[in-house]
């Protein structure tokens, strides 16, 4: 039985799945696209349904993949929600770019955005919340730092190596550096994700979980068959309300380009509404894990969310630029680069202590709020 809360958040999150749908199939039938042929009160009021309903998807998705990390524990319950934000991430910016490429340096902005998100407002988040509630908590050492090994020169590789390669000017890359740099990049997360799920498993896991024995079946726990119908169903469950959101990403994606050219706000603003979305669902699973001292689930959505996005997305996207022959620009300014700098350094050093506190997150809230200010006053 489920309680009266519980209920109701499951119902909400039917109904978001199925408004999304039925947003979409009616665009779909009606052919329309949101754009310069709408009104402003048509754009605003479609954009913003769209992205309401989107967001009731995504919490659904959230909650859908909580009952996952149940089931399948760690690594793999948070393995799903990041692979699952990312199919969004890449839907949303393919779009964008089949729409025009009139933002080249969506990839860009959308790494770095999701980067400072990530390592500074989720990481923040969570370790305040955590720390608030539970004073101070540990985490697998070596599992955030395999984590941060990888992050850490492949976010430079892409974001600040383009600024001094001599091939092409400006901060771009030419074709044959963009396929080495996906190339490199895909074949690394594969690696890291053969030793995740394989041979050092126990990195990533609860330290709890890997001292503890295993515990006698006393009757109450469930079959395998009982097992693997709950995943089963609740697979199907995140199916069905993550495809409304790979599916409304062309009608978003429309909008945040139309809006940027349009209002001529910052560029990098694009990356952030992106990334802000996609992030979301994680997000929220990794501040409730911090909340409930399940401190190394948080470590691992916050840290897989930046690496899979750097081992996934940048693959997909210079591989369909190439495709498309859009050029790209990559290179990061001097003010970017410097919060780069500083993000993964204060990474660093609140990673490799093990332990999180209030004090740690808040320090990566100030990185982030820094981040906040510098995209609308370059």
């Amino acid at each position: 039985m489920f309680s009266p809360s519980k209920s109701r958040k499951i119902l909400r999150d039917h109904v978001s799945v199925v408004l999304g749908w039925l947003i979409w199939i009616i665009l779909l039938l009606s052919g329309h696209k949101f754009g310069r042929g709408d009104s402003l009160a048509v754009l605003a009021a479609g954009s913003a349904l769209t992205f309401c309903t989107m967001l009731g998807c995504v919490f659904s998705v959230v909650r859908q993949a909580d009952e996952l990390a149940e089931l399948l524990e760690e690594p793999y319950g948070t393995l799903v929600l990041t692979l699952s934000a990312t199919a969004i991430e890449v839907s949303l910016m393919l779009m964008v770019m089949a729409g025009g490429g009139q933002n080249p340096s969506m990839l860009r902005d959308t790494i770095f955005a999701t980067l400072m998100v990530v390592l500074n407002g989720m990481v923040g988040v969570s370790l305040v919340s955590g720390g608030w509630i539970n004073v101070e908590q540990s985490f697998n050492l070596r599992g955030a730092l395999s984590f941060l090994h990888l992050i850490a020169p492949l976010s430079l590789l892409l974001l600040v190596l383009p600024n001094y390669t001599s091939s092409t000017g400006g901060p771009t890359l030419a074709p044959v550096q963009e396929a080495f740099l996906g190339i490199l990049c895909l074949l690394v997360y594969g690696v890291f994700l053969i030793i995740q799920t394989g041979r050092h498993r126990s990195y990533f896991a609860n330290m709890s979980a890997v001292l503890d024995e295993e515990p006698e079946n006393d009757g109450t726990a469930p079959t395998l068959r009982s097992r693997r119908g709950a995943i089963l169903r609740t697979s199907s469950g995140l199916l069905a309300a993550l495809l409304p959101v790979v599916l409304l990403a062309e009608h978003l994606g429309s909008v945040i380009d139309f809006a940027i050219e349009e209002s001529h706000t910052p560029a990098a603003l694009g990356g952030l509404v992106v990334a802000a979305l996609v992030l979301l669902p994680e997000g929220v699973g990794a501040q409730r894990a911090a909340a409930l001292n399940l401190m190394q689930r948080a470590v691992n959505i916050c840290l897989g969310s930046a690496l899979a996005t750097i081992g996934l997305t940048v693959p997909t996207i210079l591989l369909a630029a190439s495709l498309q022959r859009h050029s790209l620009t990559l290179g990061l300014n001097g003010a970017e680069e410097t919060l780069l700098y500083a993000t993964l350094l204060v990474s660093v050093m609140t990673f490799i202590s093990g332990f999180a506190n209030v004090l740690q997150g808040m320090v990566h809230l100030m990185l982030f709020v820094a981040y906040l200010f510098f995209v609308f006053v370059p």
